[in-house]
């Protein structure tokens, strides 16, 4: 069969600017359905957005579309089309938002629809179509239809061991192009899936059905071995859960001699508890770690069942600068904060004394607790607005003083004194692009009420 796979565009082009990742689910799915003699093309739409011209050319038998939340319409639009050109290729949807909410997807131009891992189910998937056999045979599948979406039998999340080694020449041309912030070019590599916290606004350990799985730190290192780029991001949801594994891992890529810069996501209470993990890494190139700072306050960590405390950020922040490691903070707003506690943050975020901070807003997202206590008093159902930038639920302030306060954050969390020695990494052309990037996102965050 001829398989497209594609990566959808983004709601929000210009957060392609500050980070845009390799589509790396897709070349684990490239990677799977080759050994089947299956001809792969993957089409990044976020870099070359004349998907429909790919289309025509390939003439796939199947199209394979995967997204989160914030591509729900993007992906309803694609099928359409695609099924308006060719009636009689299959459209097949998997990802985040696919596992999570599958019946969105429940529309005559979608033939199948993939829940969790889709490496092995497509290409089962692709084998049954082939020789027409009863798609209903093979687990982890829904099936629209108009009296109600059919589920197959659930299928156990895959061994990550089983997978194949991403298929990186299937991106080969834009390789170059993925990059975070100035880690460019940059792969992603994944060794764990799933986390041991039970944070209300996260669904990626309910996805994983609570369970934090993990590649054997050999076949981590076989797959960085094969890496051509000098900048590494570990895209697990959480990758220091596991300390010894984490451990052995930095000991293997010490022995096989892989220098890279790495970027990893980790936990304040992991860093406070085991500084000496961190520092091993340090030695092997861990460049910068994304904690997920969230709130200034106890009592509202302890309402996101973070797990975490303000004294232990305090902690993490003199542990990563001994270090030289630079903390990517990240704090989530909630939406219910008043002009006392906006200001009570940027106090906080000025003690911690921070080279580089970011911030979302606490959005309920589907498959989380946070959705299910809220779901009947969320301001819009937009899917292009799940964005981690605008608020879902009712705010205390008045929605565009809200969007003001955020602004706010941004122009005064981080004073230039402090971030110019990162800005200057981009080279003198990459900052002014950088200061004009800023501020178009400003503007965009200042008028982000009128988005409803």
């Amino acid at each position: 069969m001829r398989i497209l796979l594609i990566q959808p565009p983004s709601c929000n082009p210009l957060m392609d600017q500050v980070y845009l990742f390799e589509p790396l689910a897709l070349e684990y799915l490239g990677a799977g359905l080759k050994p089947d003699g299956h001809t792969v093309l993957l089409h990044d739409a976020r870099i070359e957005p004349d998907w429909e011209a790919a289309f025509r050319k390939f003439q796939p038998d199947l199209v394979g579309l995967t997204g989160f939340t914030s591509h729900l319409t993007i992906i309803k639009e694609m099928a359409g089309r695609i099924k308006a050109l060719s009636p009689d290729t299959w459209v097949v949807v998997g990802g985040h938002h696919a596992t999570v909410a599958p019946r969105d997807f429940n529309l005559a131009e979608i033939d199948l629809v993939v829940l969790g891992e889709g490496v092995f189910t497509l290409r089962e998937l692709a084998q049954a179509i082939a020789q027409e056999s009863d798609l209903q045979q093979i687990n982890g599948i829904a099936i629209p239809a108009p009296d109600g979406m059919l589920f197959t039998e659930p299928r156990p999340y895959t061994d990550l061991n089983l997978l194949p080694i991403p298929d990186r020449s299937l991106t080969k041309a834009h390789r170059s192009r993925y990059f975070s912030e100035w880690f460019k070019p940059l792969a992603s590599v994944r060794t764990s899936l799933g986390c041991t916290a039970r944070c209300n606004f996260c669904a990626l350990w309910k996805i994983t059905a609570g369970k934090y799985l993990r590649r054997d730190p050999q076949k981590v290192v076989e797959e960085l071995l094969g890496v051509e780029e000098p900048n590494v991001f570990f895209c697990d949801d959480e990758s220091m859960c596991d300390v010894k594994r984490m451990d052995r891992l930095a000991d293997l890529i010490a022995a096989a001699g892989i220098r890279k810069n790495y970027f990893l996501y980790g936990r304040v209470d992991t860093i406070v508890n085991h500084p000496q993990l961190f520092e091993k890494w340090a030695k092997i190139g861990l460049s910068q770690v994304f904690v997920g700072m969230e709130d200034c306050s106890d009592a509202r960590l302890a309402a996101m069942n973070k797990g975490t405390t303000v004294a232990q950020q305090e902690q993490a922040v003199t542990i990563l600068k001994k270090l030289g490691i630079m903390m990517y903070a990240s704090y989530m707003v909630n939406p219910d904060y008043s002009r006392d506690d906006f200001k009570a943050l940027l106090a906080h975020v000025h003690r911690m004394k921070h080279n580089y901070a970011t911030f979302t807003v606490m959005t309920p997202l589907p498959g989380t607790g946070l959705y299910e206590q809220n779901r009947e008093r969320m301001l819009s159902d937009k899917p292009e607005l799940f964005d981690m930038l605008h608020t879902l639920l009712p705010t205390r302030l008045p929605l565009q003083e809200f969007y003001r306060e955020m602004a706010l954050l941004y122009t005064k969390a981080v004073p230039l004194h402090r971030s110019l020695p990162l800005l200057l990494r981009y080279g003198l052309h990459g900052l002014l692009l950088r200061l004009r990037l800023f501020g178009r996102f400003l503007e965009r965050m200042k008028r982000a009420h009128l988005d409803y």
